[in-house]
């Protein structure tokens, strides 16, 4: 009997399109996946994989920016592993931090073959554009089932509706807690704000929800699909690193820390900036959801 070829046999494993320190850096970082997690699988996705990564700084009103895709990497771990996945992502990015940061998002075999079956186009991408870093020969990955457009756009438009319209209210309702001296929860509703506009867009983008509240990993998830929108919380001075800490640490602090504090100033430059924010999420999810009937 001839054997078939995986799926995972047919993908890419070049890295032949990125400069060799960039090889270099991939190859440490699977080595450093691989000796910490033992995983069935690491895949290499998004910009870096399909060649349109971006470095650059520019300097405006004296101020250094820097903007540096990360490396976005799948790491596909055993059935029945017991670490939780938001677990083996922290222990993986915080060994790579020295080295070679990385954005890395972890499920097991079961739930990425669950999704390709569904034809979750998250996955289905990756299976497609990805490149693999390492394989341990013991799992296949499952048969995509195909979405056509017309049903990719209904799901994306859904996403747009219940996630980014729920940000625009949780926004209105921190303006409201302005209004009324209801600082801490006007920070918090700030928060959700937040994290339901990058929900929206990492959704209609890829059709995927990470599983966090943690808006520096969701800010991470979003860099892919807007440099401008990656911007708004710069983090390049005390200042803004201040700022942005104030609206991370919301979600639990503002709601039961008695320490916790935002002025009303503070509060009201944070709010501005989520009003930016949206005001470059919104377009940009119409802007693909509009997109994909015609690739």
């Amino acid at each position: 009997m001839i054997d078939l070829p995986t799926k995972q046999a047919l993908m890419n494993t070049s890295l032949a399109h990125l400069p060799a320190y960039k090889q270099e850096q991939l190859q440490k970082i699977a080595s450093i996946i691989v000796e910490t997690v033992q995983p069935e699988m690491v895949i290499l996705f998004g910009s870096h994989a399909t060649g349109r990564w971006v470095e650059h700084k520019y300097v405006e009103d004296g101020i250094i920016y820097e903007y540096i895709s990360d490396y976005d990497i799948l790491v596909i771990t055993k059935s029945g592993e017991n670490r939780k996945d938001y677990e083996i992502q922290d222990v993986i990015e915080n060994r790579c931090r020295y080295h070679t940061p990385v954005t890395t998002i972890v499920h097991d075999i079961d739930f990425v073959n669950r999704m390709l079956s569904e034809g979750q186009y998250f996955f289905a991408d990756i299976e497609k554009e990805g490149i693999l870093l390492y394989d341990s020969g013991n799992v296949a990955l499952a048969e995509r089932k195909p979405l056509s457009p017309a049903e990719a756009k209904e799901i994306a438009q859904d996403y747009y509706d219940q996630w980014f319209l729920s940000g625009v209210e949780f926004l209105a309702f921190a303006r409201f807690g302005l209004q009324r001296g209801a600082l801490k929860e006007g920070v918090f509703s700030l928060h959700q704000a937040v994290e339901r506009t990058y929900n929206a867009v990492v959704l209609v983008f890829t059709g995927y929800k990470p599983k966090t509240h943690n808006l520096d990993k969701l800010k991470r998830y979003t860099k892919a699909y807007s440099e401008e929108l990656a911007g708004v919380f710069p983090e390049n001075t005390k200042a803004e690193e201040h700022l942005f800490d104030l609206l991370k640490r919301a979600y639990i602090d503002a709601r039961y820390k008695k320490d916790y504090r935002i002025s009303a100033e503070e509060l009201g430059v944070l709010i501005e900036r989520v009003q930016k924010l949206q005001d470059i999420a919104g377009p940009l999810c119409v802007e693909k959801i509009a997109s994909i009937l015609i690739l």
